[in-house]
């Protein structure tokens, strides 16, 4: 399966130092080599780089260290295909409109099948079960509410509609407008908050290690969220199996908490790295 990472934060904040090892899994450390998307929020704005090249020896991937963008959402997703052919339109992260906003979403799992989206007014332009079952939420939203509706209404349904799909398989996924994260896990996500005192970090996927004490303020809140931890000196929270976290400006705001359970082999590196 593939590989998720997301980043909240309360200033613009580079996400180059996390995601030069999270791309080392697509071909280097890992597998997960068919493809690789990350998009920065920008405003209202959305920058997504998009490649069906492994993110390890991207070119595309390179200009992401190249422009150094700061932003207060990204999400990152690094693909092992199980629906859908290697290709561009296949290649997460996925963007909707909803209510005037640009909404992005990426998915680690297999969904087994899916509603009927035959009358739905978003479809998926791909083949994948993460944008159909992206669109699928796309679509609930929208019907149900005409006008976009307060933060706790957003995420009690958006839990709703993740419960509905998760019957069909393993839907693990990292969703946001721009001024909020949502994460859910299926099986394995962790996140870890940054806030003063920092310190210094090396990473598990190399040797890279930076000290965010020369980089950030003690009013810097960042919070990562990833698959599997991506520092071997911190210490990353685990969510819990069919739970749900909503960050806003790098802090947890809401939780629905679901069932420990140890980790499980989702495809990808194994656990004595981890």
């Amino acid at each position: 399966m593939c590989q998720l990472l997301g980043m909240n934060c309360n200033v613009p904040t580079d996400i180059v130092f996390s995601f030069e090892g999270f791309r080392r899994r697509a071909g280097l450390t890992d597998t997960h080599s068919d493809g690789f998307g990350i998009a920065f929020f920008e405003g209202k704005g959305v920058r997504i780089f998009r490649d069906e090249k492994p993110a390890a020896v991207s070119a595309v991937a390179d200009c992401v260290k190249q422009y150094n963008i700061k932003s207060l959402n990204v999400i990152a997703h690094i693909r092992k295909a199980t629906q859908g052919d290697v290709s561009i339109v296949n290649t997460h992260p996925f963007i909707r409109e909803i209510w005037g906003e640009n909404w992005v979403f990426a998915h680690n799992g297999n969904l087994k099948s899916l509603p009927d989206l035959s009358g739905c007014y978003c479809r998926p332009i791909g083949s994948t079960d993460s944008e159909a079952a992206f669109c699928y939420i796309a679509d609930q939203l929208k019907k149900r509410f005409c006008q976009k509706p307060t933060e706790d209404e957003i995420f009690s349904i958006v839990q709703e509609l993740t419960k509905e799909l998760s019957q069909y398989g393993t839907f693990n996924f990292i969703l946001s407008n721009g001024e909020w994260m949502i994460a859910h896990c299926s099986t394995n996500l962790h996140y870890i908050t940054r806030q003063a005192p920092f310190g210094t970090v090396q990473r598990v996927d190399d040797d890279g290690v930076i000290d965010f004490t020369d980089y950030t303020t003690e009013a810097d809140k960042v919070t990562l969220i990833t698959t599997f931890p991506l520092t071997q000196n911190e210490t990353w929270t685990k969510m819990e199996h069919g739970g749900f976290v909503f960050f806003k400006d790098g802090e947890k705001i809401r939780e629905v908490h679901g069932v420990k359970k140890e980790m499980e082999d989702d495809g990808t590196l194994g656990a004595a790295t981890h």
